[in-house]
Parts: C-alpha cells; structure tokens; sequence
C-alpha cells in the first residue's frame, strides 16, 4: 500500500432509525506506520462522525473487547496495523451471530450467557481440602498454559458457521473455558463439567470446521478442546 491516506468503508446501522444496514465510506490521512485499524475508528469518531458506535477498552489486545470483522477476517481493532492489511480500503464489519445495537457494536448478552452456563470458576470435590492452600505443581499449571490465554473476544464465536444456525450451541469459546477447568487439577466438578457438554448443545455439535482455530487471536485451539471433551465423555461412560 503505498498512499497517504486510507479509506475505511464501515458497517452502519441504527435500529432506532435506519431501515437496513448500509456501508460508509471515511478517507482518513495514513501518517504513520504503525497506525492500528482501532487508532482509525478513534480518528473518524472524533473527528469526522461521533455518531460511530464501537467497543473499546485496553488497546493492547488483552481485553477482547475491539474484535471485528476487518478485511475478510475476525481481528482485533487494536493490533491489526493498517500497513499489514496491504489495501488502501478497509472494509469493517461488526460481529456476527449477534443483534446489533448500533453500527459496530453488538449485544453479548448470549454469548456471556453461554460463558456463565459452563461454571468458569473452580468447583472444590470431595477431597478438596477445606482450610490451607491448594498446591498446584509447576508441571501440573503448564498442561493448562494453552488454554488460560482466551481473552473472551467472540472472534472465534463469530467465525462459527453451527453457532449462526444453532442458537444454543455453547460454541467455542465456551467449549475451550469448559476443558480449560477440566484440566486444572484443583478443579473436582468432573462429571458434572463433562455432563454439561454432553448433549445436543454441547460439543456433538461442532462439526469440526476448524474456523475458531484459525481466527483466534491468542492461537488457541478450540477444536482441540472440543474433540478432548468429546473423548473425556467416552473415558468416564457420561450418559
């Protein structure tokens, strides 16, 4: 791309006033490399439309919460470089599988419905202890470091084609948190974790597309979670 400026051809939809989404398109002035598709929304909103409505929050690609489509590709906002993008337009997207409350900014409240249904939190068992620490063992916490990374952006719940046509489908970052607690030793819930996935909304759905492995931003694997879960079900006979 060589230009100094770039054109954003953005996603707008107001449900209050407009009657279908349409696209508009902001020239704004490519002055430095570095400059993130994120720092570009910021330029537009202050200074050419504040009515542009988006998620923001850390800007160091930690908290998820400035995931997009952009460009043929869930991505966050924050740490995609406009010059990586080689393309003097930007066509953004908000995410999908979602209502839109308005332009770039979508309703989460099902898919952090979906988060609270798998239990995120260590539950203690029977052989828990009941005062003191629990030890966990240098070995035993890095079986976990490729799962504990997932900063709950929905990339990969939008990425998924079963999550667009099956409503209660957990998904998966659900999927992917639900075998992150499953194989942290201080968790005891097996069974009832297992017995939670094990139906027609769980893992049995996926069809193993591959789509959430390759958008997620962390490089995590939810399909590799998933087919886990599928034989931890089979291991321990869940009905």
């Amino acid at each position: 791309m060589v230009t100094d400026k770039v054109v954003f051809n953005i996603f707008r939809f107001n449900p209050d006033n407009d009657k279908k989404p349409y696209f508009q398109e902001f020239e704004i002035p490519f002055i430095r490399k570095d400059l993130t598709v994120l720092e570009g929304l910021y330029h537009i909103q202050e200074r050419l439309d504040n009515s542009l409505a988006f998620r923001s929050s850390c800007r160091a690609a930690v908290c998820g919460s400035c995931a997009m489509h952009i460009n043929g590709k869930y991505r966050l906002a924050c740490n995609t470089l406009v010059s990586k993008l080689k393309s003097d337009t930007i066509t953004i997207r908000p995410l999908s599988h979602m209502s839109i409350h308005k332009d770039l900014f979508v309703d989460m409240k099902p898919f952090w419905e979906k988060y609270e249904h798998i239990k995120p939190y260590l539950i203690p068992g029977k052989s828990t202890p009941t005062t003191g620490e629990q030890i966990q063992s240098p070995d035993e916490r890095t079986k976990i470091d490729v799962l504990i990374d997932c900063i709950l952006c929905a990339c990969c719940h939008s990425s998924c084609p079963i999550t667009a046509s099956h409503e209660k489908y957990l998904g998966p970052m659900a999927l992917l948190n639900m075998d992150r607690f499953l194989s942290d030793t201080r968790d005891g819930a097996r069974q009832e974790r297992l017995a939670i996935v094990n139906d027609e909304h769980g893992v049995w759905r996926c069809h193993t597309v591959f789509n959430c492995q390759e958008v997620c931003p962390k490089d995590l694997n939810p399909s590799g979670s998933i087919a886990h879960l599928k034989m931890e079900i089979v291991k321990n006979k869940i009905s």
